[in-house]
């Protein structure tokens, strides 16, 4: 069993609360955007972390980091992107690699909306967790906690963070 803290969209926003509500995770996924080498080593301290980069990520983190991550944790098969869409609307980058991967979750970022939607066409759960930095539209700051136990996602939580007040 393995209990892990997702985020995404932080766009190098670091808050001390990232620590608090991950410090109890087994492993810290970040769906990009991340925006600072700085806020991807803080992560990586509080626990292991897989990453891939957003489109506002520049040289280095692209090259640490892939743009697509195919990965199995328990006996859940994941693949997490950072432009990805949702069920009935992936986006186009990405949907032929999706429907040939045909994972059991898919995460995506980049939207800045929070969403968990179950795709009956690929049986495949997909997770983005919103937006955990303060630059974009979002009112809220969200990170998401779920549990993955053998072949089962459960235990979902979205945590959310203070209002992003907009000038």
């Amino acid at each position: 069993m393995k209990k892990i803290g997702l985020l995404s969209d932080t766009h190098g926003w670091w808050d001390d609360k990232y620590a608090t509500y991950f410090g109890g995770c087994d492993e810290i996924w970040h769906a990009g955007d991340i925006g600072a080498e700085t806020l991807i080593r803080d992560l990586a301290a509080i626990k292991p972390l897989r990453a891939v980069y957003g489109n506002i990520d520049g040289y280095p983190l692209r090259q640490q980091y892939p743009k697509t991550a195919h990965f199995k944790i328990e006996d859940v098969n994941v693949m997490m992107t950072h432009i990805g869409g949702y069920p009935g609307r992936y986006d186009p980058s990405i949907r032929a690699e999706l429907y040939h991967a045909k994972p059991q979750l898919f995460i995506s970022g980049h939207s800045h909306i929070l969403k968990v939607m179950y795709d009956k066409h690929l049986q495949c759960l997909h997770i983005n967790p919103g937006a955990a930095g303060i630059s974009g539209f979002q009112q809220v700051r969200t990170l998401v906690r779920f549990v993955i136990d053998k072949a089962e996602i459960k235990d979902l939580e979205v945590i959310e963070l203070m209002k992003v007040r907009h000038s």
